[in-house]
C-alpha cells in the first residue's frame, strides 16, 4: 500500500509536470507567433520607409536637375550682361571723347564771342558818348536814377495793393472766425424777464397759498417783496418782481411751502428765513455749474462763490453769469481758430465780469475790482490782464486779452441778448427804494407791481400809529419832488407790533 501511494504520487507529479510543459509550449507558441507578427510589421514598415526614401531621392534628383538647368541659364545671362557692359563702356568712351571735343569747340567759340562783344561794346560806348555828350559813368548814374525812381513808384503801388488786399483778407478772416466760433457755440438766450412761473401740484394748493381772506399771500408778499399772482396762468403761480434775488428767495420759499403742504404765516416766515439762509449754498452750486459748462476748472472756492452771486445779476436784461459762460465758450473757439492759448483765453473770458458781484462794496470799476480779485486768488498774469483790459481801461498785453474783448462784444451784441429798457426800469425801482429808506423810522422799502405800489415797513418803536398817515404823505411828496415816473405810485406804510412769551 505504501508503494502504491508512492507510485500514485509520482504519477500525479508527472501529470502536473506534463500539464506545465503543455502550458509552457502553448505560451511559447503564442510568443513565437506574436514575435513573427512583430517582425512582419517591422519588415512592412521598413519596406514602406525604403519606398519613401526612394521617392525622396527621386524628387531630390529632379530638383538637382532643375538647379543645374537654372545655373546654366544664369551663367548664360551673366555672359550676356558682361558682353553688354563691355559694349556700354565702349560707347561711353566714345561719348566722352565727343563731349571733350565739343567742350573745346564751345570754349573757343565763347572766347571769340566775348572778344567780339567787348569790341562792339567799346565801339557802342564811344558812339553813345560822342552823340549824347555824356560819359559812360554819367550815363550809368542817370540810368540808375531813372530805374530807382521807377522801382520806388512800382514798389509803393505794390505795397498799397498788398495792404489793401491784406486788409480785405483780414476782415474776411475775422468775420469767418467769429462766425465759426458762434456756430460752434450752443448758448442759451440770456435775456431775463421779471417773472418766475411755478407749477401748482393741484388746484387745492392755490387756496392754501391765498389763505383765509388772503392773509397768507399778504404775509408772503410783505416778507419777500414779491407780487404773487395765482389767477394769471392756469395750474401755476406767478412771482413778479424786478429784483431777481428777491424773486429767487420767493421761489425757493414757495417751493418748500408747496412741498410741505402746511401754509400759514408762521410757516411762511420760517420758509423765507430758510431760503435767505441758503443763498450761500445756492451761490456755490451756481458757480460750480457755470464753471463746468464753461469748461473752466481749478478755480479757488472763493471765486466760485463770487461767481455764483452773479446768477441774480443782470446787465441790460442779460444774466451776467450766463453771459460769462457764453463769453468763455465763444472766446475758446476764437482762440482755437487763431492758434492762441485756449485755456488762458477761456479762463480770462469766464472771469472778466466777476467784479460786478462786488460793485458798490469796493471802489473802482468792475474790471479793476475783478482784476484785483482774481490776482489775489492766484490767477496768472495773462488772466489778470484779460480781466482788467476787457473794457480797454488798461492796454491788452496778450492776444488772449484781445480775444476776451472780442468775445465779450460778440456776446453783448448778439441779437436779443440785451434790452436797455429792463435795466432802466430796474435802476428806477432801485432809486425809488433807496429814496424812501432814507426817511427816519423806515426799516425796509419794497417796490411792488412794477413800481406802481410802494410798501414801507417801519420800526414800531420809532413810528407810532398816529404818525403813519403823515409819513405816507411825506414819502409821496418826496417821490413827486425828486423822482420822475410814469403814472401813479401808491404808498402803503406797514407797522407791525409783535409780542411773544414762553410758557414753561
Amino acid at each position: 500500500m505504501h508503494d502504491m501511494a508512492i507510485v500514485v504520487g509520482l504519477l500525479a507529479a508527472c501529470l502536473v509536470a506534463l500539464i506545465l510543459v503543455l502550458i509552457a509550449r502553448r505560451e511559447a507558441t503564442a510568443l513565437r507567433r506574436q514575435a513573427q507578427q512583430d517582425v512582419q510589421s517591422i519588415k512592412d514598415e521598413a519596406r514602406a520607409g525604403l519606398a519613401d526614401v526612394q521617392r525622396r531621392e527621386e524628387r531630390l534628383t529632379e530638383r538637382e536637375q532643375a538647379v543645374s538647368t537654372a545655373e546654366r541659364a544664369l551663367s548664360d545671362r551673366e555672359s550676356e550682361v558682361t558682353r553688354r557692359e563691355r559694349a556700354v563702356r565702349a560707347e561711353t568712351e566714345q561719348v566722352s571723347a565727343a563731349q571733350r571735343e565739343a567742350s573745346e569747340r564751345i570754349a573757343t567759340a565763347e572766347r571769340d564771342l566775348a572778344d567780339r562783344l567787348r569790341t562792339a561794346e567799346q565801339e557802342a560806348i564811344e558812339r553813345l558818348e560822342a552823340s549824347s555828350g555824356l560819359t559812360a559813368s554819367e550815363a550809368r548814374a542817370e540810368l540808375i536814377r531813372q530805374v530807382t525812381a521807377d522801382a520806388t513808384q512800382s514798389a509803393a503801388a505794390t505795397v498799397r495793393r498788398i495792404e489793401s488786399q491784406a486788409k480785405r483778407s483780414a476782415d474776411a478772416r475775422a468775420r469767418r472766425i467769429i462766425a465759426t466760433a458762434l456756430f460752434r457755440t450752443a448758448a442759451a438766450t440770456s435775456a431775463q424777464s421779471t417773472v418766475t412761473v411755478l407749477p401748482l401740484p393741484s388746484d387745492e394748493m392755490k387756496g392754501r397759498i391765498i389763505g383765509k381772506e388772503g392773509r397768507n399771500i399778504r404775509t408772503f408778499e410783505a416778507l419777500t417783496g414779491v407780487n404773487v399772482l395765482v389767477d394769471e396762468t392756469p395750474g401755476s403761480v406767478v412771482l413778479s418782481c424786478f429784483d431777481a434775488e428777491r424773486r429767487e428767495i420767493a421761489q425757493v420759499a414757495l417751493d418748500q411751502l408747496m412741498a410741505d403742504g402746511r401754509i400759514n404765516p408762521q410757516r411762511i416766515e420760517s420758509a423765507v428765513a430758510a431760503a435767505q439762509a441758503g443763498a450761500g449754498q445756492r451761490d456755490e452750486e451756481a458757480g460750480h455749474d457755470a464753471a463746468e459748462r464753461a469748461g473752466v476748472s481749478g478755480l479757488d472756492p472763493a471765486l466760485i462763490r463770487t461767481l455764483g452771486r452773479l446768477r441774480t445779476r443782470t446787465s441790460y436784461g442779460q444774466n451776467v453769469l450766463e453771459h460769462l459762460v457764453e463769453t468763455a465758450l465763444v472766446a475758446a473757439q476764437l482762440a482755437t481758430e487763431v492758434g492762441a492759448d485756449v485755456q488762458v483765453t477761456r479762463r480770462a473770458a469766464f472771469l472778466h465780469d466777476i467784479g460786478k458781484a462786488l460793485t458798490g462794496q469796493q471802489p473802482g470799476t468792475h474790471a479793476q475790482v475783478g482784476a484785483a480779485l482774481v490776482e489775489r486768488y492766484g490767477e496768472s498774469a495773462a488772466v489778470v490782464n484779460g480781466v482788467a483790459a476787457h473794457h480797454e481801461e488798461v492796454p491788452p498785453e496778450t492776444v488772449e486779452a484781445v480775444l476776451v474783448q472780442a468775445a465779450d462784444a460778440v456776446s453783448a451784441a448778439r441779437p436779443g441778448a440785451r434790452r436797455e429798457d429792463i435795466d432802466q426800469h430796474i435802476e428806477r425801482l432801485d432809486e425809488l427804494e433807496t429814496l424812501v429808506v432814507g426817511h427816519a423810522g423806515v426799516r425796509r422799502a419794497l417796490a411792488m407791481a412794477a413800481g406802481r405800489e410802494l410798501r414801507v415797513v417801519v420800526e414800531p418803536a420809532e413810528v407810532p400809529d398816529e404818525a403813519m398817515g403823515r409819513l405816507a404823505v411825506e414819502i409821496a411828496r418826496h417821490i413827486e419832488k425828486d423822482l420822475s415816473y410814469p403814472g401813479e405810485i401808491k404808498v402803503t406804510v406797514v407797522r407791525e407790533v409783535r409780542a411773544s412769551a414762553t410758557a414753561s
